[in-house]
């Protein structure tokens, strides 16, 4: 006797994302002179989109995208040295974020609250997607 095996069909899809919204740390950044001698207030909003095909166990941490965890690797890489652009430190969070394997994919979005008059925040914003290969 043939044993058949169906196939289990999905009833939804889902995307699951991580979102830290307006962490604000003060750090050494940015190209001028005054920038390189005293700290200034930076604010960091990432969302991270999450491997659909993890399920989340609540006994296991591990199985998830801790963003307590990740905001303690922005707050170590941010804290470390003086970045003269805030590409260069953007590209530090991906490097870093991106060894975690359940990412797969990130908007970053990174403002310096006081440094230009007139304005609320200027900053970068940037996107990358993790390969298939990686």
């Amino acid at each position: 006797m043939k044993v058949i095996k169906f196939k289990q069909k999905k009833i939804y899809t889902s995307k699951r994302k991580v979102l830290i919204k307006d962490l604000v740390l003060k750090i050494f950044v940015g190209i001028h002179n005054f920038e390189k001698k005293k700290k200034q207030r930076v604010k960091f909003n990432i969302v991270i989109n999450v491997d659909q095909n993890l399920v989340p166990n609540d006994k296991d941490l591990k199985s998830i995208v801790n963003y307590e965890q990740v905001i303690n690797i922005i707050k170590k890489i941010a804290s470390k040295k003086h970045f003269p652009l805030l590409e260069t430190l953007a590209d530090q969070i991906f490097s870093r974020l991106f060894e975690n394997f359940r990412i797969k994919k990130i908007l970053l979005r990174i403002e310096k609250l006081d440094v230009i008059k007139n304005t609320a925040s200027v900053g970068v914003e940037v996107e990358k997607t993790k390969s298939n290969e990686y």
